[in-house]
Protein backbone atom coordinates (compact mmCIF):
# COMPACT_ATOMS: atom_id res chain seq x y z
CA UNK A 1 0.00 0.00 0.00
CA UNK A 2 1.48 3.08 -0.63
CA UNK A 3 1.65 5.84 1.76
CA UNK A 4 -0.27 9.38 1.02
CA UNK A 5 2.23 12.10 1.17
CA UNK A 6 2.61 14.76 4.01
CA UNK A 7 0.25 17.21 4.29
CA UNK A 8 1.37 20.73 4.16
CA UNK A 9 1.06 20.87 7.89
CA UNK A 10 2.98 17.84 8.38
CA UNK A 11 5.88 19.27 6.18
CA UNK A 12 5.11 22.52 7.97
CA UNK A 13 5.59 21.25 11.56
CA UNK A 14 8.78 18.96 10.71
CA UNK A 15 10.50 22.32 8.88
CA UNK A 16 9.87 23.84 12.31
CA UNK A 17 11.08 21.46 14.36
CA UNK A 18 14.69 21.32 11.91
CA UNK A 19 14.68 24.47 12.91
CA UNK A 20 14.60 24.36 16.63
CA UNK A 21 16.97 21.27 16.74
CA UNK A 22 19.42 22.29 14.05
CA UNK A 23 19.14 26.44 14.05
CA UNK A 24 17.85 27.46 17.52
CA UNK A 25 19.58 24.33 19.24
CA UNK A 26 17.00 23.98 21.87
CA UNK A 27 17.34 21.03 23.46
CA UNK A 28 15.89 17.08 22.50
CA UNK A 29 13.54 17.40 25.26
CA UNK A 30 12.34 20.64 23.81
CA UNK A 31 11.89 19.23 20.69
CA UNK A 32 10.23 16.48 21.53
CA UNK A 33 7.39 18.63 23.94
CA UNK A 34 6.61 20.94 20.88
CA UNK A 35 6.45 17.69 18.62
CA UNK A 36 3.56 16.38 20.43
CA UNK A 37 1.43 19.77 20.76
CA UNK A 38 2.23 20.20 17.11
CA UNK A 39 1.01 16.40 16.61
CA UNK A 40 -2.02 16.52 18.24
CA UNK A 41 -2.94 19.52 16.21
CA UNK A 42 -2.17 17.62 13.06
CA UNK A 43 -4.14 14.56 13.74
CA UNK A 44 -7.41 17.03 15.19
CA UNK A 45 -7.17 18.79 11.39
CA UNK A 46 -6.68 15.77 9.78
CA UNK A 47 -10.31 14.37 11.35
CA UNK A 48 -11.62 17.72 10.17
CA UNK A 49 -11.00 18.73 6.96
CA UNK A 50 -9.05 15.27 5.47
CA UNK A 51 -5.53 13.92 5.15
CA UNK A 52 -4.15 16.69 3.15
CA UNK A 53 -4.71 19.41 5.54
CA UNK A 54 -3.88 22.73 3.66
CA UNK A 55 -2.07 25.37 5.57
CA UNK A 56 -4.33 27.69 4.65
CA UNK A 57 -7.47 25.86 6.41
CA UNK A 58 -5.67 26.15 9.65
CA UNK A 59 -7.30 29.44 11.01
CA UNK A 60 -8.39 31.02 14.30
CA UNK A 61 -12.16 29.07 14.67
CA UNK A 62 -10.52 25.58 14.12
CA UNK A 63 -7.48 26.40 17.38
CA UNK A 64 -10.35 27.63 19.02
CA UNK A 65 -12.51 24.32 18.55
CA UNK A 66 -9.65 22.29 19.22
CA UNK A 67 -8.49 24.21 22.18
CA UNK A 68 -11.85 24.27 23.68
CA UNK A 69 -12.13 20.69 23.34
CA UNK A 70 -9.09 20.29 24.88
CA UNK A 71 -10.66 22.26 27.83
CA UNK A 72 -12.95 19.68 28.62
CA UNK A 73 -9.98 16.89 29.96
CA UNK A 74 -6.83 19.16 30.59
CA UNK A 75 -5.72 21.95 32.80
CA UNK A 76 -5.20 25.69 31.73
CA UNK A 77 -1.38 25.51 32.08
CA UNK A 78 -1.50 22.70 29.22
CA UNK A 79 -4.00 24.63 27.08
CA UNK A 80 -1.21 27.80 27.68
CA UNK A 81 1.55 25.79 26.54
CA UNK A 82 -0.30 24.22 23.71
CA UNK A 83 -1.74 27.62 22.17
CA UNK A 84 2.41 28.75 22.80
CA UNK A 85 3.74 26.02 20.63
CA UNK A 86 0.97 27.08 17.78
CA UNK A 87 2.01 30.59 18.14
CA UNK A 88 5.41 29.24 17.55
CA UNK A 89 5.31 27.41 15.04
CA UNK A 90 2.43 30.18 12.95
CA UNK A 91 5.15 32.79 13.46
CA UNK A 92 7.84 30.67 12.51
CA UNK A 93 6.14 30.12 9.05
CA UNK A 94 5.11 34.01 8.57
CA UNK A 95 8.11 34.82 8.75
CA UNK A 96 9.34 32.66 6.28
CA UNK A 97 6.70 33.89 3.74
CA UNK A 98 4.41 30.74 3.76
CA UNK A 99 1.97 32.54 5.71
CA UNK A 100 0.45 35.87 5.38
CA UNK A 101 -0.64 36.18 9.35
CA UNK A 102 -0.38 33.60 12.16
CA UNK A 103 -3.96 32.67 13.17
CA UNK A 104 -2.87 32.07 16.62
CA UNK A 105 -1.66 35.48 17.68
CA UNK A 106 -4.84 36.70 18.86
CA UNK A 107 -6.56 34.22 20.84
CA UNK A 108 -6.21 34.90 24.18
CA UNK A 109 -3.93 32.38 27.24
CA UNK A 110 -6.19 30.98 29.50
CA UNK A 111 -5.96 32.58 33.23
CA UNK A 112 -3.32 30.44 35.33
CA UNK A 113 -3.23 30.73 39.10
CA UNK A 114 -0.03 32.25 40.12
CA UNK A 115 2.32 29.74 41.88
CA UNK A 116 4.86 31.02 44.25
CA UNK A 117 8.16 28.60 43.65
CA UNK A 118 8.53 25.85 46.67
CA UNK A 119 11.40 27.36 48.68
CA UNK A 120 13.64 26.61 52.32
CA UNK A 121 14.53 28.94 54.39
CA UNK A 122 18.67 29.25 54.20
CA UNK A 123 18.70 27.35 57.50
CA UNK A 124 17.07 24.61 56.30
CA UNK A 125 19.11 24.89 53.14
CA UNK A 126 22.65 24.89 55.22
CA UNK A 127 21.05 21.77 56.69
CA UNK A 128 20.17 19.90 53.24
CA UNK A 129 23.35 21.26 52.12
CA UNK A 130 25.42 19.52 55.33
CA UNK A 131 23.71 16.92 55.26
CA UNK A 132 25.82 14.29 53.38
CA UNK A 133 28.63 14.40 55.77
CA UNK A 134 26.77 14.96 58.59
CA UNK A 135 26.88 10.56 58.74
CA UNK A 136 30.27 9.37 60.42
CA UNK A 137 32.74 8.20 57.73
CA UNK A 138 32.98 10.31 54.74
CA UNK A 139 32.75 7.99 51.16
CA UNK A 140 33.41 9.53 47.84
CA UNK A 141 29.65 9.65 46.99
CA UNK A 142 28.97 11.37 50.23
CA UNK A 143 31.53 13.82 49.43
CA UNK A 144 29.93 14.54 45.55
CA UNK A 145 26.62 15.12 46.89
CA UNK A 146 27.75 17.41 49.36
CA UNK A 147 29.50 19.38 46.58
CA UNK A 148 26.81 18.82 44.10
CA UNK A 149 24.05 20.22 46.69
CA UNK A 150 26.14 23.27 47.28
CA UNK A 151 26.49 24.40 43.86
CA UNK A 152 23.07 23.99 43.10
CA UNK A 153 22.31 26.20 45.82
CA UNK A 154 25.24 28.30 46.24
CA UNK A 155 25.28 28.86 42.76
CA UNK A 156 21.89 28.88 41.11
CA UNK A 157 22.40 26.28 38.84
CA UNK A 158 19.72 23.92 36.86
CA UNK A 159 20.19 20.46 36.96
CA UNK A 160 20.84 20.33 33.83
CA UNK A 161 23.31 22.59 33.88
CA UNK A 162 24.88 20.59 37.06
CA UNK A 163 25.31 16.78 35.15
CA UNK A 164 26.58 18.90 31.86
CA UNK A 165 29.62 19.86 33.92
CA UNK A 166 32.89 18.75 32.25
CA UNK A 167 35.81 19.12 34.20
CA UNK A 168 37.13 21.87 31.92
CA UNK A 169 34.92 23.88 32.74
CA UNK A 170 35.98 24.68 36.63
CA UNK A 171 38.26 27.74 37.30
CA UNK A 172 38.36 27.61 40.87
CA UNK A 173 41.07 29.34 41.30
CA UNK A 174 39.55 31.88 39.62
CA UNK A 175 36.52 31.41 41.75
CA UNK A 176 34.20 30.31 38.88
CA UNK A 177 33.14 27.61 36.54
CA UNK A 178 31.09 27.69 32.71
CA UNK A 179 27.93 26.52 32.20
CA UNK A 180 25.59 25.60 29.00
CA UNK A 181 22.31 27.02 29.81
CA UNK A 182 19.13 26.88 27.98
CA UNK A 183 19.67 27.73 24.07
CA UNK A 184 23.19 26.33 24.33
CA UNK A 185 23.68 29.92 25.55
CA UNK A 186 27.10 29.80 27.77
CA UNK A 187 27.60 31.69 31.05
CA UNK A 188 30.16 31.95 33.82
CA UNK A 189 28.78 31.83 37.09
CA UNK A 190 30.87 32.45 40.56
CA UNK A 191 31.40 29.89 43.05
CA UNK A 192 31.84 30.59 46.66
CA UNK A 193 34.55 29.57 49.25
CA UNK A 194 32.48 26.74 50.67
CA UNK A 195 31.30 25.69 47.39
CA UNK A 196 35.27 25.71 46.29
CA UNK A 197 36.07 24.07 49.39
CA UNK A 198 33.50 20.86 48.55
CA UNK A 199 34.41 20.73 45.02
CA UNK A 200 38.48 20.56 46.10
CA UNK A 201 37.25 17.97 48.58
CA UNK A 202 35.43 15.91 46.06
CA UNK A 203 37.66 16.45 43.40
CA UNK A 204 40.59 14.78 45.45
CA UNK A 205 38.33 11.10 45.47
CA UNK A 206 36.57 11.19 42.20
CA UNK A 207 38.54 8.46 41.05
CA UNK A 208 37.45 6.30 43.49
CA UNK A 209 33.97 6.13 41.91
CA UNK A 210 35.43 4.52 39.09
CA UNK A 211 34.60 0.35 39.24
CA UNK A 212 37.94 -1.76 39.74
CA UNK A 213 37.48 -3.13 36.00
CA UNK A 214 35.99 -0.46 34.03
CA UNK A 215 36.58 2.12 32.00
CA UNK A 216 38.46 5.77 32.55
CA UNK A 217 36.33 8.04 33.74
CA UNK A 218 34.12 10.63 31.47
CA UNK A 219 35.16 14.19 31.50
CA UNK A 220 32.36 15.08 33.85
CA UNK A 221 32.23 16.65 36.97
CA UNK A 222 29.92 14.54 38.79
CA UNK A 223 30.05 10.75 38.08
CA UNK A 224 27.96 7.84 39.49
CA UNK A 225 29.43 4.92 41.98
CA UNK A 226 29.25 3.00 38.15
CA UNK A 227 31.98 5.64 36.77
CA UNK A 228 28.95 7.45 34.50
CA UNK A 229 27.90 10.94 34.67
CA UNK A 230 25.03 11.47 36.69
CA UNK A 231 21.64 11.77 34.80
CA UNK A 232 19.17 13.88 35.96
CA UNK A 233 16.96 11.53 37.54
CA UNK A 234 19.78 10.90 39.74
CA UNK A 235 20.32 13.94 41.15
CA UNK A 236 16.86 14.73 41.33
CA UNK A 237 16.31 11.20 43.82
CA UNK A 238 19.51 12.98 45.68
CA UNK A 239 18.04 15.94 46.18
CA UNK A 240 15.01 14.34 47.69
CA UNK A 241 16.86 12.02 49.58
CA UNK A 242 18.86 15.03 51.68
CA UNK A 243 16.00 17.24 51.60
CA UNK A 244 14.55 14.58 54.06
CA UNK A 245 17.54 13.98 55.83
CA UNK A 246 18.36 17.82 56.27
CA UNK A 247 14.87 19.24 56.92
CA UNK A 248 12.32 17.04 56.97
CA UNK A 249 11.15 18.05 53.27
CA UNK A 250 10.25 14.90 51.74
CA UNK A 251 9.13 17.20 48.73
CA UNK A 252 12.03 19.28 47.72
CA UNK A 253 13.20 19.27 44.49
CA UNK A 254 16.54 20.73 42.69
CA UNK A 255 14.95 23.96 41.22
CA UNK A 256 14.03 24.74 44.71
CA UNK A 257 17.30 25.07 45.81
CA UNK A 258 17.69 27.64 42.46
CA UNK A 259 14.93 29.58 43.49
CA UNK A 260 15.96 29.72 47.49
CA UNK A 261 19.43 30.74 46.13
CA UNK A 262 17.66 33.66 44.18
CA UNK A 263 14.92 34.65 47.04
CA UNK A 264 18.08 34.27 49.68
CA UNK A 265 20.27 36.84 47.54
CA UNK A 266 17.87 39.00 46.90
CA UNK A 267 16.72 39.27 50.41
CA UNK A 268 20.16 40.03 51.30
CA UNK A 269 20.58 43.28 48.36
CA UNK A 270 21.37 41.74 45.65
CA UNK A 271 20.55 43.25 42.68
CA UNK A 272 18.18 42.00 39.96
CA UNK A 273 19.86 42.46 37.32
CA UNK A 274 22.71 40.56 38.99
CA UNK A 275 20.49 37.70 40.25
CA UNK A 276 19.24 37.87 36.35
CA UNK A 277 23.14 37.29 35.16
CA UNK A 278 23.71 34.64 37.20
CA UNK A 279 20.61 32.77 37.33
CA UNK A 280 20.98 32.88 33.21
CA UNK A 281 17.65 34.11 32.82
CA UNK A 282 16.83 35.72 29.23
CA UNK A 283 14.37 38.53 30.57
CA UNK A 284 14.68 39.99 33.88
CA UNK A 285 10.61 39.53 33.84
CA UNK A 286 11.40 36.07 35.08
CA UNK A 287 13.34 36.79 37.34
CA UNK A 288 11.24 39.41 39.15
CA UNK A 289 8.76 36.78 40.52
CA UNK A 290 11.52 36.67 43.01
CA UNK A 291 10.34 40.14 44.47
CA UNK A 292 6.90 38.59 44.83
CA UNK A 293 8.19 35.80 47.26
CA UNK A 294 10.01 38.21 49.41
CA UNK A 295 6.73 40.56 49.40
CA UNK A 296 4.84 37.74 50.02
CA UNK A 297 6.95 36.06 53.25
CA UNK A 298 7.57 39.96 54.63
CA UNK A 299 3.54 40.54 54.27
CA UNK A 300 3.47 36.98 56.79
CA UNK A 301 6.05 38.12 59.06
CA UNK A 302 3.89 41.51 59.07
CA UNK A 303 0.48 40.05 60.13
CA UNK A 304 2.00 37.48 62.57
CA UNK A 305 4.25 40.51 64.61
CA UNK A 306 3.15 43.69 63.93
CA UNK A 307 0.39 44.91 67.07
CA UNK A 308 -1.25 47.18 64.35
CA UNK A 309 -2.05 43.57 62.26
CA UNK A 310 -2.97 41.40 65.13
CA UNK A 311 -5.75 44.35 67.06
CA UNK A 312 -8.44 43.71 66.17
CA UNK A 313 -10.44 46.21 63.83
CA UNK A 314 -12.73 48.46 64.86
CA UNK A 315 -16.49 48.19 63.57
CA UNK A 316 -18.07 49.49 60.63
CA UNK A 317 -14.46 49.85 59.08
Amino acid sequence: MVKAPASELRRAITAFLDHLAHERHASPHTVSAYRRDLDGLSSFAEERLGEGVKLAAIDRSLLRVYLGKLAESVKPVTIGRKLSSFRALFGFLERRGTLRKNPAALLESPKLSRKLPRLVDAESAAEIVEAPLSAKGRTAERTRDAALLELLYGSGLRVSELVGLDLEHLALDAEELRVLGKGNKERVVPVGSRAREALAAYLSCRTELRPRKGPELPGAVFVSRRGRRLSVRAVQKLVRRYGVLGAGRADLHPHALRHSCATHLLEGGADLRVIQELLGHSSLGTTQRYTHVSMDQLLAVYDKAHPLARAPRPKGR
